[in-house]
């Protein structure tokens, strides 16, 4: 599965696998450059600075590579990785049993910044990482799994933990500079955590959460400016800022969302079919690309706001029908079969067999380039 969204740099396509292999890949041919064996799944999507491409893998290790020829120059071990686990998790059975959560299914990924790499990991810290050495530079601690991202703005660190928290960091020091709480669910911890990663614009960041919120808050202060509830469906897909205007999406209700950037007021708005959404939305030029787990690409005119054109990965094409019903909806029926931990873990290995697209599109020139669950990257003129 391929699941870490792709960097784009220099005709190269930088991405990890869940098949332990970290690619580069000829941008124009498709062709691998080289492959790194991490030996982990590498859920991180990469980050590529002067030469070096940075990302996490699930043996706790974050590694900094020759862009070249994919040498490893160092690595940093973190306490080690975990996804987030609670007891009676979503509702499912058996309610006594510590369950690890199978939607949690992204590493965080890494910023560059004034030669240093900021990123999350499972054991709880954000961390600080020389460049140039990949000596820690700082770690914050916060109370639970940070699979978030972070953003970086006016020397400034916002990013989000399960713990139900968002922070902002001192992004030379670590020191926080404020913290704002979000929702919590003390009993099936179904409506906590962010990992939704931040976008920051005109004094604003903005960020989605699993309480099923999209927050807008004073960037230097924290204060809460506006929510877009969504009913009980998370915000997981990172917003994309645009023209005054922010983009975003929902899970469970797939919406796909055009909303005032200062007010919140929701513009434009259209449906996936009720197919979670986790990519985040990619815009260039008139059009918004967005992915959903039923292994669609779908283009949207953001003059209209209706979807332009679909592509289909090769897992949808196999797969897609099994799982679908005739109007387009999840068969829920023959995803999740039961209330049971066992068979829900069974359900989302069904929805990716579909070549669920989770990570964000990237958009080059005229292409736009995004992996799938299908084990496939794909490019799109």
């Amino acid at each position: 599965m391929v699941i870490a969204s792709p960097a784009v740099v220099d005709g190269t396509v930088y991405i990890g696998s869940d098949d332990g292999n970290f690619y580069a890949i000829d941008a124009a041919s498709g062709k691998e450059k080289w492959k790194l064996a991490v030996h982990s799944r590498v859920p991180s999507s990469a980050a590529v600075a002067t030469g070096v491409v940075y990302f996490g893998a699930y043996d706790g290790n974050f590694y900094a590579v020759d862009a070249a020829i994919g040498k490893v120059k160092w690595t940093f071990k973190t306490g080690g990785e975990r996804r987030f686990a609670a007891k009676h998790l979503h509702g499912v059975q058996p309610a006594a049993e510590t369950m690890p959560d199978p939607f949690d299914c992204f590493l965080s990924s890494p910023v560059v910044w004034n030669g240093a790499a900021y990123f999350g990991s499972g054991d709880g810290n954000i961390y600080s990482v020389n460049t140039a050495s990949g000596a820690l530079n700082w770690k914050f601690k916060t109370g639970d799994v940070v699979h978030a991202s972070p953003a970086i703005a006016d020397g400034t660190v916002f990013i989000g933990s399960w713990d139900s928290y968002f922070y902002a960091l001192d992004a030379a020091t670590g020191q926080e500079k404020w913290k704002f709480k979000t929702g919590e669910d003390e009993q099936i911890h179904n409506q906590v955590g962010i990992q939704s990663s931040a976008a920051v614009a005109d004094g604003m960041v903005y960020f989605g959460c699993r309480d099923s919120h999209l927050y807008a808050l004073d960037a230097h202060t924290g204060e809460k400016k506006w929510a877009f509830s969504g009913n009980g469906s998370w915000v997981i897909s990172s917003p994309a800022v645009n023209g005054g205007k922010v983009y975003f999406d929902t899970s469970d209700t797939s919406m796909v969302i055009e909303a005032d950037a200062k007010n919140g007021s929701v513009l434009h708005s259209t449906t996936l079919n009720h197919w979670y959404l986790y990519s985040s939305p990619a815009i260039a030029g008139g059009t918004m690309y967005v992915g959903s787990t039923q292994g669609k690409l779908v283009a949207i005119d953001l003059a209209s706001y209706i979807p332009a054109w679909t592509f289909e990965t090769d897992g949808m094409k196999q797969h897609g029908s099994t799982y679908t019903n005739p109007d387009g909806t999840p068969n829920q029926e023959k995803i999740y079969r039961s209330d049971f931990y066992d068979d829900m873990v069974a359900g989302v290995d069904r929805v990716m067999s579909m070549g669920a697209i989770l990570g964000a599109p990237v958009v080059v020139g005229n292409e736009v380039y995004f992996g799938s669950a299908d084990g496939n990257v794909y490019a799109l003129m």
